[in-house]
């Protein structure tokens, strides 16, 4: 971050620098049935977003159509895993803010109340995400039961009223979460500071704001090319390279060992974003742009708030909507209905794109299979479109509480990561920058 003499962020560049996982390279020459498991592994938190639109990319280059309830099944695994990502952040923020009507931040490992409910209703509310995911999808974690050409296997009846019954349990819990996280978030918006390390930090009413745009397929689950008015556009994608984005090589030159956790960065470090990032910029219209909650809200629903603020709320009022939809599909779901498509081509190498609107935002697979191999495979994750849109919306933050706004939108670094820096003749530039 550049900071100006007041404190305030001038300019944030927020990039990866995990290893690369090297999915997309791995996947050329494997089955299509492959690919997809390999997919889910780039990351522990977004497997079930990984695994679907993978999936659905494979079908879209094949040109294959999958049976209703296969389908109504794939949206209860989504929804569900939803539920549970949002649970989960939540107890990843609270710690942010305070106990509306108190000076006081949340411990969430605190006995006392209301950490000790919230934090049971959080527990409780994971848990529900995470059976019905395990029902629906074969485990909650990497889903076993979604396939090319459908599902593996159909619930049964009791499995699905076991789905309904956690579903209808949820929804009451969902409604109560929402609506005590939004007082604790509006408490925050109203206030004109914050404590960060016994400093009286300000919080600006426009803090998380930027210039760009936001981009969803989907309030829920998603789009792929073998719609009959597909949500997302490829032509209107480009990548550009890190160091047309990011800062050249810097040196701190400001540093506070105070800030929790050990200070921040030591004087006299060299940084170099442009060599550093493992992350590729990607834009939709000339333009980096938002995905999420957000985003979502304000595509689908009329959503018009801005900022930090916002991601937080928008994404809380997606609480409900996870269990309606659980609901609504498991009323047309028919447990004895065909769930694996009749014929399952091999594919002749057309491209072919799948969205799922992942917790975090849309994730996007792109694939071309030849007789049952995948031929070519990108992916573009949540995170991956975040990095340059956070990095502009860290633009009038104090620095302290530049945290807040990267939080809010709830990242996975680790799934964005998938570039490795060649020169002209395809040798790998800053060699030494991979070698961890």
């Amino acid at each position: 971050m550049k900071v100006n003499d007041e404190g305030i962020v001038e300019r944030g560049d927020w990039l990866s620098i995990t290893p690369v996982r090297g999915i997309e390279k791995l996947a050329i020459g494997k089955t299509m049935e492959q690919v997809p498991k390999i997919a889910s592994r780039v990351c522990g938190i977004c497997p079930i977003a990984h695994t679907l639109a993978s999936i659905e990319a494979m079908e879209a280059s094949i040109g294959c159509e999958i049976p209703k309830d296969a389908k109504l099944l794939r949206v209860i695994l989504h929804a569900a895993n939803r539920l549970h990502s949002i649970a989960l952040h939540n107890l990843l923020i609270l710690p942010d803010f305070y106990i509306p009507g108190t000076e006081k931040k949340f411990n969430m490992f605190a006995k006392e109340e209301p950490a000790r409910s919230v934090a049971a209703r959080i527990i409780r509310l994971r848990e529900i995400g995470q059976t019905i995911g395990a029902i629906a999808g074969g485990e909650a974690i990497h889903p076993s039961n979604p396939r090319i050409g459908g599902m593996y296997r159909n619930v049964s009846p009791l499995a699905k009223q076991k789905m309904a019954d956690l579903a209808k349990e949820g929804l009451v819990l969902a409604h109560e979460q929402m609506e005590f996280m939004l007082e604790v978030i509006r408490n925050m918006q109203s206030l004109e500071y914050i404590d960060v390390a016994g400093k009286q930090i300000p919080i600006p009413k426009t803090l998380g704001y930027h210039n760009q745009g936001v981009m969803a397929t989907s309030p829920m689950y998603g789009s792929s090319s073998l719609d009959e008015n597909p949500t997302w556009d490829p032509s209107r994608w480009k990548e550009t390279r890190p160091w047309e984005w990011y800062m050249g090589e810097v040196t701190i030159d400001l540093e506070d060992p105070s800030y929790p956790i050990g200070g921040t960065t030591k004087v006299g470090t060299k940084a170099n974003p442009q060599m550093e990032a493992c992350n590729s910029v990607p834009t939709y219209d000339g333009q980096p742009v938002e995905v999420g909650p957000r985003a979502r809200l304000a595509t689908f629903k009329n959503f018009t708030e801005r900022g930090t603020f916002a991601q937080h709320i928008a994404r809380q009022m997606e609480y409900p909507d996870c269990l309606y939809t659980i609901l609504k599909c498991l009323d047309s779901l028919n447990t004895s209905g065909r769930v694996v498509a009749d014929k399952i081509p091999q594919g002749d190498g057309s491209m072919g794109w799948a969205a799922n609107e992942a917790p975090r935002g849309t994730d996007i697979h792109l694939t071309r299979v030849k007789d049952g191999k995948v031929l070519w495979y990108e992916m573009l994750v949540p995170t991956t479109w975040n990095l340059p849109t956070c990095s502009r919306a860290l633009t009038g933050a104090p620095w302290q509480i530049a945290e807040m706004v990267v939080r809010a939108y709830d990242p996975c670094v680790s799934c964005a990561t998938h570039m490795i820096v060649v020169n002209e003749e395809d040798k790998v530039v800053a060699e030494k920058l991979l070698q961890w």
